[in-house]
């Protein structure tokens, strides 16, 4: 893990986007369920609500595994509007919680009063844990169009978050035989071999992004998948590194496009693979043109933040005439029927396995095994010496471990054409 330098101008700007983005005026009650030890996190327990006044309320993540409906209890108690948590916070809430809804009603806890819950995240969305979260608590009066996810990494700690004036996450369905080629092709929904994938929030005012082959470093074209760059005035300036060692890190934060629009341009690499879709969102929410069979080309405005003195904020729009795969955050916060570039994130770089050729990402392979048999807990993936080894959790009785051998290595062989190395069954 490496320490990042984020300097008083960095941090001054990320206050700066979220406070507009997110609407954080003193009147608002925000409550924060997430580990403050770094990224956005440490960004919103500490920084944040001393720069826009807002009164948040503070729920340390190791309280709510003694506790799993201290949370939802706490954001029915003070009527709280916007919250900020984790996929761990809303894990352990669906499965500590599933059988005590009725119990969870008699105590009087409604979740209508909840507008935005933010899960703050450094990984692809996870959409069935996300459905099933908040099909438990509808019942409760939850809004399930208020659950989204923002996508942060160690270059930038906030890159895209759904606003409290932001439509619903747009999500598109993609073949997932392509993305092992490096390709986007969208698809209609329940397709063979379809995989759906939902935007990681709306880009915060002053962040560009644009998609990059991580190899050659040139613009990627629309049905291309690539590294995610950004450039943004509360990027990171670099790593904490030992005196001598600084410039094996510099290409992190001053990578520059050898072909394509904006060769000129600094970026940050994030790590992460990804593509851009412009994406087009009634007053409703509503996904317009959603299986549309290319991306659109981008051509949107560009909006910075420069703060002066500590909350006066003063935003500059010009054109950017460079389409291809580049997006901006622009436009006046609460329109929800102009065009936005949504982000939709894969998986990251150096998570990616490698066989026959093809790129394969361990969460795709996890998640078909998760499905094959009710009595695997967790998953993971990862090769070992060209083997490709999974590792699953049981639970049950021991009798059944030999039983899911065959059954998870016919479940990748069938969707994923791959032939398992080494299965490990653990309790």
């Amino acid at each position: 893990m490496f320490n990042v330098s984020l300097p008083h101008r960095s941090l001054s700007s990320l206050c700066a986007s979220l406070k507009l983005a997110c609407e954080l005026y003193p009147s608002r009650h925000v409550a924060l369920c997430l580990d403050p030890y770094c990224g956005l996190g440490f960004s919103m327990w500490t920084l944040i609500s001393v720069y826009s006044g807002h009164h948040s309320i503070l729920i340390a993540p190791y309280e709510v595994e003694a506790n799993p409906s201290l949370w939802l209890s706490t954001l029915s108690q003070y009527r709280v509007r916007d919250t900020f948590c984790s996929y761990g916070v809303i894990e352990l809430c669906t499965k500590a919680l599933s059988n005590s809804i009725q119990a969870l009603k008699q105590r009087n806890i409604n979740l209508g009063c909840v507008r935005t819950c933010v899960v703050v995240a450094e990984e692809r969305p996870r959409v069935q844990l996300t459905q099933q979260f908040c099909k438990l608590f509808q019942a409760l009066g939850l809004n399930t169009r208020c659950v989204s996810t923002s996508f942060g990494c160690r270059v930038n700690p906030a890159i895209c978050v759904q606003g409290a004036s932001s439509a619903e996450s747009a999500q598109v369905y993609v073949d997932l035989r392509a993305l092992r080629n490096n390709r986007v092709a969208l698809v209609e929904r329940g397709a063979p071999n379809s995989l759906c994938l939902v935007e990681s929030g709306k880009l915060l005012p002053g962040v560009k992004v644009i998609i990059a082959n991580p190899d050659s470093k040139g613009q990627c074209g629309d049905s291309h998948l690539g590294e995610i760059w950004v450039q943004s005035p509360h990027n990171s300036n670099g790593y904490f590194t030992i005196y001598g060692d600084e410039t094996d890190y510099n290409d992190h934060f001053n990578a520059k496009l050898v072909t394509g629009c904006s060769t000129n341009d600094t970026w940050a690499r994030t790590g992460y693979l990804g593509f851009l879709r412009r994406t087009e969102c009634s007053q409703a929410g509503s996904i317009l043109d959603e299986t549309t069979p290319s991306i659109a080309s981008r051509d949107s405005d560009t909006e910075s933040i420069h703060s002066q003195g500590h909350n006066t904020l003063n935003s500059t729009t010009s054109s950017n005439a460079g389409g291809n795969t580049a997006a901006t955050a622009g436009g006046v916060a609460g329109n929800e029927q102009e065009l936005h570039d949504a982000v939709y994130v894969v998986g990251a770089l150096d998570e990616v396995i490698t066989l026959r050729g093809m790129n394969y990402h361990p969460i795709d392979i996890e998640n078909s095994v998760l499905r094959c048999h009710k009595k695997i807990a967790e998953c993971a993936v990862f090769t070992w010496t060209n083997l490709l080894v999974v590792v699953v959790e049981l639970d049950g009785n021991e009798s059944e471990a030999l039983d899911l051998v065959p059954l998870v290595t016919n479940t990748v062989l069938e969707e994923h054409q791959l032939i398992v190395g080494v299965v490990v069954v653990v309790d």
